[in-house]
């Protein structure tokens, strides 16, 4: 797991820290392109991020979501952040999604452009449902990811940590996305004209930066 880090302000440790996650064939090198870093810096926001690559021989495996907390998120609290924000984009997203289900102590918040979601037939199964809160996950979410960040989304109402959802209207994922954002507050969901690009996602970026400046 290789990551790259910027700070808010150098030198100085931000109180909060946001872990991101690139989608398959993206890698950390891809949000400071699209200038992910700059748009925290323009805005003076006390924020330090990290941009990490999960390497492809552990997307199949759960080794990613132990090296994530070993790796990542234990040496940031070691050094002191209160706030840690995880956050993907993609393929990210869902990673993100199944390490928050599996350590619910290891995170503060969470940031979701345009999640994987799981698959067509899932997807399909818990839209045919009669709401979202009446789909039954079965006995095999303990082990299949897939319904194990679903029996996560569905318990959102309980929870008092932050989940933020964005999106782009005509993503290949959307039918997905509206579906989760039935859990969430609508505040905590926005959706944009976009697919599923860099461009939707440096807007949805942009927008949910500006909803954590402080107000005048």
């Amino acid at each position: 797991m290789r990551s790259i880090f910027r700070a808010a302000t150098p030198g100085v440790l931000a109180p909060t820290r946001m872990v991101w996650l690139p989608g398959a064939f993206h890698t950390a090198e891809d949000f400071l392109a699209a200038g992910f870093d700059a748009k925290v810096r323009a805005r003076g926001l006390p924020l330090d991020l990290l941009f990490v690559d999960v390497e492809p021989q552990h997307l199949g495996d759960r080794s990613a979501l132990e090296r994530l907390r070993v790796d990542i998120v234990a040496p940031a609290r070691a050094l002191g952040c209160r706030s840690i924000w995880l956050a993907g984009i993609s393929l990210g997203g869902f990673i993100v999604l199944d390490f928050a289900a599996t350590h619910h102590d290891q995170w503060d918040g969470l940031c979701l452009l345009a999640p994987y979601l799981g698959s067509r037939t899932l997807i399909a199964e818990i839209a045919g449902a009669p709401a979202l809160e009446a789909w039954q996950p079965g006995p095999q979410a303990d082990s299949d990811e897939e319904r194990r960040i679903w029996r996560f989304i569905q318990a959102q109402p309980a929870e008092v940590r932050p989940l933020h959802l964005g999106y782009g209207r005509a993503d290949r994922f959307a039918r997905a996305h509206r579906l989760m954002a039935q859990a969430l507050p609508p505040d905590a969901v926005d959706a944009v004209s976009g697919g599923h690009d860099w461009q939707t996602w440096s807007t949805l970026w942009e927008r949910f930066l500006d909803s954590m400046r402080p107000d005048p």
